[in-house]
């Protein structure tokens, strides 16, 4: 079972993206991929249509009460805000 991270990429010393991984059988793969409109948000599903994961394109863009309401749209937890807090790193 691969369990809940958020994984922050960052260059240059500012934070460029990050992904939410969301708890999933391990091994399981993305089937299809769904942006919302202005593209900051991109949802992995597995062919099962099982959430995988959410992309954040442009971490300083997305408020974490945005991040919450996908993840409360998809009937996952939210996310709390010490663990958003490494996205604001940088």
């Amino acid at each position: 079972m691969t369990e809940r991270s958020l994984q922050v990429t960052h260059r240059k010393g500012r934070t460029f993206a990050a992904y939410l991984h969301l708890s999933h059988p391990t091994g399981e793969k993305s089937a299809r991929t769904v942006a919302s409109p202005d593209g900051l948000l991109i949802v992995d599903y597995a062919a099962s249509g099982r959430p995988l994961g959410v992309e954040i394109t442009a971490p300083q863009a997305v408020p974490l009460e945005r991040l919450n309401q996908l993840l409360a749209e998809l009937g996952e937890p939210p996310l709390a805000e010490q663990d958003y807090r490494p996205v604001r790193a940088a």
